[in-house]
């Protein structure tokens, strides 16, 4: 027996559909930090001049007297972190873009009285911020490390390098990363779906690691649990889409710049810009790193033949890191050459 649907009722299904559809495409509207029913603001905040607040939190020495003001701790100088915008205590930007991030940390440093310049260093997601940094306030710059820093697989790459990279990722994250790029506007709706399963490196989930960076990472979260200092909840308190989202869809959609053409802020050897790099990482491939260290021989390339992404939290590592950054000094133990 078949059914005969009138057409008006198949239009009105299909108007519900698409409806639905448009829904989840159009994230909700941020918590508002310090509104009532909002997260409470329990950091300390500077105002920006778009009306914005920034979030930080100082460590080691007091500033006023700190002879280095930059990202670190091993000589017990002054440290600052800061919650970029969207995150935890930062209000977020429904303008962000890259240049953004960038007049964010100049505008912090002076709002902290950091002086002319001061030092970078980019953990991760945090590397495309210190690109940044290079490409838009390089005259403010003492000194830059990027850290496992984080790459977008449509730079201006050439094909075998990109496709060799891209190819290693799981087909969850390739899936993922594709849509961040190609169809921004409908990340939202696929990073909230239920249907397919989501990128591992996203979800940090143990696929994307590897058996040591878990047994740093495990081993950093108890001491973190114990600290207090860190409440990993507080990171998207104001909603994935103005965190996450956002960062992903900045860093995997079209560049402003091409890394790859960045002039080497410090001519006359007055800095250090380095790039830390593990070669079993499996979230950020190696070979786009070789290739950009590559292009730009002015930065210092340290890789580490058996790290992954936990690399920064390895031990030592740290310590070198800031050594050369502030120091000049060449860390030990590490391919600080690239292979022929």
């Amino acid at each position: 027996m078949e059914m005969i649907v009138p057409a008006r009722v198949v239009l009105v299904l299909a108007a519900v559909v698409l409806g639905c559809a448009y829904q989840a495409t159009r994230p909700p509207p941020p918590a508002i930090l310090g509104a009532p029913g909002g997260p409470p603001v329990t950091s300390p905040r500077v105002r920006l001049k778009d009306g914005r607040h920034l979030a930080y939190r100082e460590a080691g020495v007091d500033r006023k007297t700190a002879k280095y003001k930059e990202i670190a701790e091993e000589l017990g100088i002054y440290l600052l972190y800061f919650d970029r915008a969207g995150y935890g205590d930062s209000d977020a930007n429904p303008k962000r873009r890259l240049k953004s991030d960038a007049t964010d940390v100049e505008e912090l440093a002076d709002a902290l009285h950091f002086g002319d310049k001061f030092y970078v260093v980019g953990i991760s997601m945090g590397g495309y911020t210190a690109w940044s940094c290079l490409n838009y306030i390089p005259r403010r710059l003492a000194g830059v490390a990027l850290v496992v820093p984080a790459v977008n697989y449509w730079w201006p790459l050439p094909v075998n390098v990109s496709r060799t990279a891209y190819g290693k990722l799981d087909v969850r994250d390739r899936r993922t990363f594709w849509i961040a790029h190609h169809m921004p506007s409908l990340f939202y709706a696929w990073l909230t779906q239920k249907w397919f399963r989501m990128s591992p490196i996203v979800r940090g989930e143990p696929d994307a690691f590897t058996e040591k960076d878990l047994e740093i990472l495990t081993e950093l979260r108890r001491k973190e649990r114990e600290s207090g200092l860190v409440d990993p909840a507080k990171a998207t308190q104001q909603g994935t889409y103005e965190s996450l989202c956002r960062d992903l869809t900045i860093l995997f959609g079209t560049w402003e710049f091409d890394p790859t053409k960045i002039k080497n802020p410090f001519p006359d050897g007055e800095g250090v810009v380095s790039i830390w790099q593990g070669y079993e990482d499996k979230i950020v491939r190696v070979e786009i790193q070789r290739y950009v260290a590559q292009k730009l021989p002015w930065i210092r390339y340290h890789e580490h033949p058996v790290a992954g992404h936990a690399l920064p939290n390895m031990d030592g590592v740290g310590d070198e890191i800031i050594r050369e950054l502030l120091l000049g000094e060449t860390p030990r133990g590490l391919q600080s050459e690239l292979d022929g």
